[in-house]
């Protein structure tokens, strides 16, 4: 009997058969593994996290194997060699993380736009805080994050200008979200009168001043200040691993044994969401050879920064003929804490 005419005979029975295989196929799917198929869980952020993690460590250990290709110490690496060695500095220091959400441009194209993680995430809070020093009368990076996310506020600081640039001063809705000061980021506070130009202040002095706890967005290009300034914000927050250890067995302590040491202290993460920076290791800096500019990178991962996004500056290279490539841009993310990007729970 054709398919059509059992239908139109049997209509109940057809029914009954439908709902059959629609139960099926839904008893399937909840069944089907996890690790499989189209209808696998999302799984946890923070597992997500973890898995990009040991990848992570494998770049960290071929990072290992070039430097005792070309060294065999860091000591004995040249940042920028002159000629026939096929490197720069930059490919020691990838951007091997992959952030686990949507990574794009914002701001100008060229010189002034960033790379950001996760812009939907930091937009969806009801409130955040933007960090910008460096502003140099361009503020298109910040502009446009203040414009995609209306609960964020930006604090800029940059001695060399009065102000944010016009894509902020003139735009009355961004400008009330907006505070700047004339100062400089440095690793201390200084400022003496009449013999500073201006104040110098430390990214945790600025923060106790404003009130904050937590920067969602810093973003940082200050022409080789950064190396001291963030060395000195670092040693703040020490190095913790991203998976805990597990907790002491509560087997009985007998009376006679030595005393139980006393438990860890907690290590506070690093109060910072993501961070996009200008990087210039040049001459002056401290930090122009590897073996110095390896150890600040190493406080940085230490401290749970992960370096997912890279540019070098070819403006500068095409603006100084014969200029060594050393300007670069990096985004990083914080894989430790409880913020936007490593966490499902983040808005409650």
């Amino acid at each position: 009997m054709p398919p059509r005419q059992f239908i139109a005979r049997h209509p109940r029975y057809t029914a009954v058969l439908a709902f059959v295989l629609v139960a099926f196929v839904f008893v399937i799917m909840q069944g089907a593994p996890e690790s499989e198929g189209y209808w696998r869980r999302e799984k946890p952020l923070k597992w997500k996290i973890m898995e990009e993690e040991r990848r992570y460590e494998r770049v960290l250990r071929d990072r290992e194997d070039m430097v005792r290709k070309w060294g065999p110490t860091p000591e004995q690496v040249v940042a920028f060699p002159p000629r026939d060695d096929f490197y720069t500095l930059w490919d020691f220091f990838i951007p091997a993380f992959q952030c686990p959400h949507r990574v794009e441009r914002v701001g100008a194209l060229g010189d002034g736009g960033k790379w950001v993680c996760g812009l939907e995430r930091i937009a969806a809070q009801p409130s955040c805080v933007i960090y910008s020093f460096g502003v140099n009368n361009e503020s298109s990076f910040e502009a446009a994050l203040l414009r995609a996310a209306p609960g964020c506020e930006v604090w800029g600081y940059d001695f060399s200008v009065p102000n944010f640039g016009p894509e902020i001063t003139a735009d009355p809705e961004l400008r009330a979200r907006a505070h700047f000061k004339p100062w400089a980021l440095g690793a201390e506070d200084r400022y003496l009168e009449g013999v500073d130009p201006f104040p110098t202040y430390s990214l945790a002095t600025l923060m106790a001043l404003n009130g904050h706890t937590f920067i969602d967005v810093l973003k940082i290009d200050i022409e080789g200040a950064e190396f001291a300034a963030l060395s000195a914000f670092f040693a703040r927050y020490p190095s913790a691993p991203l998976v805990p250890p597990p907790p002491p067995r509560n087997d009985p302590h007998h009376p006679h044994a030595p005393p139980l040491p006393p438990p860890p202290a907690p290590v506070s993460p690093l109060p910072i969401g993501q961070m996009q920076i200008e990087l210039h290791p040049r001459w002056g800096t401290g930090h122009d050879e590897f073996a110095p500019f390896a150890r600040w990178w190493a406080s940085l991962e230490g401290a749970g920064l992960r370096p997912f996004y890279a540019e070098a500056n070819l403006v500068y290279v095409n603006l100084i003929r014969g200029a060594r490539p050393d300007l670069a841009e990096y985004s990083f993310m914080n894989i430790h804490g409880n913020h936007a990007l490593v966490s499902d729970h983040y808005l409650q």
